[in-house]
């Protein structure tokens, strides 16, 4: 089988479906990465990735290459996971896609399921149809959906013990091929029609999103009232109905999927003429929140011009070094066009963030980061700040202002050590 496009969804399913024993070829049009590929370096930062790729690598299993031509021919699937980026108007951008399917058709030599793998908007499988018949397919070839959930972090588990497997095609047994691939999985298989199984993608995260959204609604509120958000959401997440995951009140999500699928899922929607108020609201209120820590500093120094402010995490989420739609990206450049002086560290993230916004100062460890400054701000929860040695931090500092942007630690000892301490709708 092929795999179009080696970034990060593309080399985790590549890799896993080689460790479950096929035989996969990569194909990218990068030839910088494709030449890191082959001596097994990857080219983001995913715990147990390199691992995988090297191990079936070295079987014989995976291999890399820039040429359709070498990855097509023979190959039963070709799965396409280019990337999918917010258009002008906040529409997916398909170009990617469709020259994927170009390419594959022009390197036909048989019959072939194409799997789209990449996020796209309802309707993309047909497209993709069509370029591939305008292409002169000369061999009979079968489009398929089978979205990813797969969370930076965590990829090689979700992969593997994925919640459900959802595949859509216009032809059942299209969609009975690839999920026979997946039954070593023993997971879940659902088979719906083209178009459903490519809304699955879509309204799955944006539920997710909303939920970020609704608890950062509530901990506005909660602030207002003198109630804590992070024991709301406790005694909210233990009804069963409603449960405890993504209810964790902070500075909002990031990252390559919920704000670009929110966006795209809303102006889909007025395609259809349909005025999408609640997806609209998600957007805003996650946009809104990433200014609330600024807000909370400002009103704990005063001007920010002049001053130090340290940010502990760059990356959206743990885990991880991407950087795409970070909040720590709005709320650095809020600091500096404030005059504030900005240090940034991140277990991961710091070199991909210093081609970014060279205009931060990047340190090497928290404490570091911490040395003379006037505040902090928690960007992203890795664990490493979890365990920070709070009385040195606190000895580092210049002035002992904490704005904890993921709760991550408690108030009362905040205060106790004597740190001017102000978290996400808590007392």
């Amino acid at each position: 089988m092929a795999v179009v496009g080696a970034g990060y969804v593309g080399l985790t399913t590549a890799a896993c479906l080689a460790d479950l024993g096929n035989d996969v070829s990569v194909v990218d049009i990068d030839h910088e990465k494709v030449r890191a590929l082959r001596r097994h370096r990857i080219p983001f930062y995913e715990p147990g990735l390199r691992e995988v790729v090297e191990r079936n690598a070295r079987a014989g299993r995976l291999r890399f290459t820039t040429s359709y031509s070498e990855a097509i021919p023979g190959a039963e699937f070709a799965f396409i996971a280019v990337a999918t980026p917010e258009g002008d108007h906040g529409e997916a951008d398909l170009s990617y896609v469709q020259r994927a399917a170009a390419c594959i058709a022009e390197s036909l030599d048989g019959p072939l399921v194409v799997v789209n793998k990449s996020t796209v908007p309802i309707g993309t499988g047909d497209i993709v149809s069509e370029v591939i018949d305008q292409h002169g397919a000369q061999f009979p070839v079968e489009v398929v959906s089978n979205p990813e959930f797969l969370r930076e972090g965590s990829a090689l588990r979700d992969f593997m013990s994925p919640d459900r497997v959802v595949i859509g095609a216009h032809h059942r047994e299209a969609a009975e091929q690839v999920a026979k691939l997946y039954e070593p999985l023993a997971a879940p298989t659902l088979i719906y029609n083209l178009y459903t199984a490519e809304m699955v993608k879509y309204a799955s995260n944006a539920f997710l999103a909303a939920r970020i959204s609704f608890i950062n609604e509530i901990s506005r509120i909660c602030e207002r009232v003198d109630a804590d958000a992070k024991l709301v959401a406790e005694g909210m997440g233990l009804d069963k109905r409603i449960g405890s995951q993504f209810l964790e009140a902070g500075i909002g999500y990031g990252g390559s999927c919920f704000p670009k699928d929110v966006k795209a899922l809303a102006v889909m929607a007025e395609q259809y003429d349909y005025h999408p108020e609640l997806l609209n609201a998600v957007m805003d209120i996650n946009r809104d929140q990433r200014m609330l820590a600024v807000e909370k500093l400002r009103e704990c120094l005063g001007s920010l011009r002049g001053q130090v402010v340290a940010l502990l995490g760059l990356a959206f989420k743990p885990n991880t070094d991407d950087m795409r739609q970070a909040p720590s990206l709005d709320i650095a450049r809020a600091l500096l066009k404030r005059g504030a002086v900005v240090r940034g560290y991140d277990p991961a993230a710091n070199d991909r963030a210093r081609t970014i916004l060279p205009e931060l100062d990047y340190r090497a460890n928290a404490y570091s980061a911490a040395r003379g400054a006037d505040a902090l701000i928690v960007v992203t929860e890795w664990n490493e700040f979890r365990q920070l040695d709070l009385m040195r931090l606190k000895r580092a500092m210049r002035r002992a202002v904490v704005v904890d942007g993921r709760n991550i630690y408690d108030p009362a000892l905040m205060r106790r050590l004597g740190f001017v301490y102000r978290g996400i709708g808590r007392q």
